[in-house]
């Protein structure tokens, strides 16, 4: 297997990586590690070739600066020799035993793709494609298009063989989506490795990730017309084609146009992306696409196709409020198993979010026009709700297996939606056991286009893998304390002469 790693300028940032990859189970004669630099200008070469001259699993590439990830990476494939090729940037890192469970998993399958479980620090990661193990995801099957960065396991023989490379002249934003595409449209068989957290996915604060600065409207709307285009090439008109779109209309224009993406945006910029946003949902998107969202979602749609700017940022500061309560009524440990029952539901302020009692459940929107856009046939929709369990120690997340039943509550002439959940967990189990650490408990409201996690503020604490679970609430904590000070504080001697009135 081989690991390549465009570097640049990246210094102390490499640490981690470099660690996680010296304490991998998979054995150093079997995967090797290419670190492509692109004409860094600090330290960053010399601290390679240290590395290289301590590793003889590690090789370095120097290479001319290109200003970009894409040649460092294609340089770097070009040169590798794994049977398998996962691309790595400078400042993430591998759990201990990702590469060979990886591995393991494409040779079983006979994968062209592994896609391995992820989990984010200072960034989104996918969630669906992650809640189960699948061995034979496709575009139809799966939710893959939730992740379109290209820090994956490939069939080095895959990519040499439909000629997939990074592509390196301008545009050069959603190069990896360009090129990840293309391979899931491509792959015979595409694995979904879920009960494992392989890779950490880190945003480094300090600006010293290029692809981190503020996008130039044009070029990287002209990179999500090229992706479309890769769609258009491989899928006919119809449902699947329009569910493949829908991710991008989603993440790549919706996104930027709600919260405070857009309340924080300079107002010239903003101008810029709705308009190049305007432009593809007229001439690019069929009306299916935007048909199958949330109704929030088709709400800014909506607006964004007929430049309504001005309400998209009511829309936006409006729903700044909008986040989700959540209330436990019992917990219980029973041996390594835990029982949880609790209730949830969207906020807006210190108020319930408030929906339509004609019985299409649509959020009540501060902006006139929107109840039902023209053409679209609006169906009615309950969101639901999960309960993560989010690791302390490593921020990976696992889904805990739950019950909801739903109350819709007319109030006057509304409803309120109410979620009632239970949820029973066997801590032998959950994670395939691997359970030590400190799990803090969150729930997870979905409805109508929002998705808010909540602190159920109940951490658990598990000693080993797989060991009964200890519940951290609050009233254990005052009990602990109360117990310290009374061995602390040492009792006032007992008199036995009369105390003196006063």
């Amino acid at each position: 297997m081989s690991v390549v790693v465009p570097t640049h300028n990246c210094g102390p940032h490499l640490d981690q990586l470099v660690t996680s990859l010296e304490r991998q189970s998979l054995p150093p004669g079997e995967f090797e590690v290419i670190f492509a630099d692109d004409g860094s200008t600090d330290d960053t070469p010399q601290l390679l070739d240290e590395l290289a001259a301590r590793h003889p699993h590690f090789r370095v590439l120097h290479l001319e600066n290109s200003g970009w990830p894409s040649r460092p990476r294609n340089v770097g494939v070009g040169q590798a020799r794994g049977e398998y090729v996962f691309f790595a940037d400078d400042d993430d890192w591998f759990a201990d035993e990702a590469l060979e469970r990886l591995y393991a998993c494409a040779r079983t399958n006979d994968a062209d793709i592994v896609v391995g479980k992820m989990a984010g620090h200072g960034r989104s990661v996918p969630r669906e494609l992650f809640r189960q193990n699948r061995f034979d995801a496709t575009l139809a099957n799966a939710p893959l298009v939730d992740s379109m960065t290209c820090h994956k396991l490939f069939r080095r023989s895959f990519l040499d063989k439909h000629e997939l490379r990074f592509p390196e002249g301008m545009p050069r934003r959603l190069e990896d989506h360009r090129m990840v595409i293309r391979a899931y449209l491509l792959s015979e068989r595409t694995c979904v490795l879920s009960d494992y957290t392989c890779y950490h996915h880190f945003r480094r604060t300090d600006a010293g990730n290029v692809t981190a600065t503020r996008l130039d409207p044009a070029e990287y709307y002209a990179g999500l017309r090229e992706a479309l285009d890769i769609v258009d090439a491989h899928i006919p008109p119809g449902p699947l084609r329009d569910r493949v779109h829908r991710r991008w209309l989603r993440h790549e224009m919706i996104d930027r146009l709600r919260g405070s993406r857009l309340t924080e945006a300079p107002p010239a910029w903003l101008d810029q992306v709705a308009a190049e946003i305007q432009q593809i949902l007229r001439d690019r998107l069929a009306p299916g696409v935007a048909a199958g969202l949330p109704p929030l979602l088709r709400t800014i749609a909506y607006l964004a196709e007929q430049g309504r700017v001005a309400d998209l940022r009511r829309l936006a500061e409006w729903e700044s409020g909008v986040r989700a309560q959540a209330t436990v009524h019992r917990r219980k440990v029973s041996g390594r198993k835990l029982t949880v029952n609790f209730s949830a539901q969207l906020m807006v302020g210190d108020e319930p979010m408030r929906f339509g009692a004609d019985g299409r459940d649509l959020p009540i929107f501060p902006v006139d026009g929107v109840d039902a856009p023209p053409g679209v046939e609006v169906a009615a929709t309950h969101g639901k709700v999960d309960l993560v369990a989010r690791r302390k120690e490593t921020q990976e997340e696992i889904f805990l297996p739950v019950t909801v039943e739903v109350e819709r509550v007319p109030v006057g002439d509304h409803l309120e939606i109410r979620y009632r959940a239970t949820a029973r967990v066997d801590f032998t189990t959950v994670n395939g056991g691997l359970t030590r650490g400190t799990w803090r408990l969150r729930a997870r409201v979905s409805s109508a286009g929002w998705t808010r996690d909540v602190s159920l503020a109940l951490p658990v604490r598990c000693a080993t893998d797989g060991a009964k679970p200890h519940l951290n609430t609050n009233r254990t904590l005052w009990s602990r304390l109360r117990r310290v000070a009374r061995r602390l504080i040492p009792r006032p001697a007992t008199s036995r002469e009369p105390v003196a009135a006063r």
